[in-house]
């Protein structure tokens, strides 16, 4: 018994309907189909993850958004991911997973309250005609996406690598016709993450893009780092990684373990810091607010230049092992959504060449 499918005309636009033959089934698509359509389908083909964890609700969100709410078992609560699905739906597609930085894109949860890669960049537009299912996670802030090795007080319990690595794929990919190639970038506390997850599923993720980010977290500044921002956010550093002195620092760190990336296509981005052609006030998000530049000249400058030095440490480190990479040093810049926007337009020809080869 099987299915079959064929292509028919309505009113000017091609579907593939769906002809049964001994069971249900639902195997259509359509260039112009609704958002609503396409949020019931992947409602009604989605298949739980191994573990169990399963898509409990899709809604068609604005635009070509599709907001999904998914029950992850590792971490014993819902997280919320908005899907961007492929141009081309009657064929599988590769799947793009976007991390955002240090509030995992939003501080409630919802995509539309926060600063991410769909309110703060042009991804949905600039992926409109690609064969991709782009897919944003939201959440995990503070928490670089690791698995904690104990429950916060406050944080609550964290394990983003068994959710992005072993529940999140298999839903998308039968949700949304994925074919199980995938690429996963990320910017700023998301650039090391990016590097962690594919070292946790080796072949899962055939690409990574990391943007404006220090890969190097188990040196002293690294600790330092990471520790500012897990105690900013209320967190206990010690119950992700344990103490300074902890051998998980050094487990988890992915410029100690490189030589386990070769073969993975690599793509990394910084700014200098110094003040670039976005940093106005009628720069991205500055919207002529003297507060706001002020703030992205320095806060953000003093951050890019942190990832500079970081970023030329992991290009000497890549170089040392004869691994390749693309390194992209940009002349100037700081840690702010235009030029992140500008990485991922300029990332993307060598995350799609991996993707579809």
């Amino acid at each position: 018994m099987g299915v079959r499918c064929g292509l028919a005309a309505v009113r000017g636009a091609v579907l593939l309907v769906a002809v049964v033959v001994g069971a249900d089934a639902l195997c259509w698509s359509a260039a112009a189909e609704p958002r609503t359509s396409v949020a019931a389908r992947a409602m009604a083909t989605a298949r739980p993850a191994p573990d169990g964890s399963r898509l409990t609700a899709a809604e068609a969100g604005p635009g070509r958004v599709v907001n999904l709410t998914v029950r992850s078992e590792a971490m014993g609560s819902e997280v919320h991911v908005a899907v961007l699905p492929a141009a081309d739906e009657s064929t599988a597609a590769p799947s793009l997973y976007l991390l955002n930085g240090v509030d995992g894109g939003s501080e409630t949860g919802q995509w539309r309250d926060g600063s991410n890669w769909l309110t703060k960049t042009d991804a949905e537009q600039f992926f409109a005609g690609e064969r991709v299912n782009v897919v944003m996670p939201v959440g995990g802030g503070g928490t670089f996406f690791a698995d904690w090795r104990a429950e916060d007080p406050v944080m609550g319990k964290q394990r983003w690598t068994t959710f992005l690595t072993g529940e999140l794929p298999p839903i998308i990919d039968s949700a949304f016709g994925g074919n199980g190639v995938n690429a996963i970038a990320g910017l700023s506390m998301a650039s090391s993450a990016v590097f962690r997850m594919a070292l946790a599923a080796p072949g899962l993720y055939r690409a990574i893009g990391s943007y404006s980010g220090c890969v190097r977290t188990s040196d002293p500044l690294g600790q330092a780092m990471v520790s500012t921002i897990v105690t900013g956010k209320r967190g206990n550093p010690a119950n992700m990684w344990g103490p300074p002195s902890d051998p998980a620092w050094a487990a988890n760190d992915p410029y100690l373990h490189a030589e386990r990336l070769r073969g993975t296509v690599i793509y990394v981005s910084t700014g200098t810091g110094q003040p670039g052609p976005l940093d106005t006030m009628n720069g991205p998000g500055i919207d002529s607010d003297s507060r706001k530049l002020l703030d992205q000249l320095l806060i953000g400058g003093a951050l890019d230049a942190m990832t500079w030095s970081c970023t030329q440490q992991l290009r000497d480190r890549f170089q040392e092992l004869g691994i390749a990479a693309t390194f992209d040093f940009r002349e100037n810049g700081t840690h702010s959504w235009g030029y992140w926007q500008e990485d991922l337009h300029n990332s993307w020809p060598v995350l799609r060449a991996a993707l579809h080869e």
